[in-house]
């Protein structure tokens, strides 16, 4: 983008033992969003942690998160 905008598509997801997911971040690149998914399921917790790229139309690439 050359408007000046800081682009941030990528998101860390988080899912807990009720099934409830909730956005934890947004990331400039998937590495990083990565990086901070596998350092928040290192802590041996019962949630689940994935990344999603946001699409051009705003949206996540799977379920609604709350």
């Amino acid at each position: 983008m050359n408007d000046g905008t800081i682009t941030l598509p990528w998101l860390v997801i988080r899912q807990d033992d009720n099934g409830n997911q909730y956005r934890v971040g947004r990331y400039a690149t998937r590495a990083e969003a990565q990086k901070i998914a596998d350092s928040l399921d290192d802590r041996g917790h019962k949630q689940l942690y994935w990344v999603e790229r946001i699409g051009q139309n705003g949206q996540n690439g799977t379920a609604p998160v709350n």
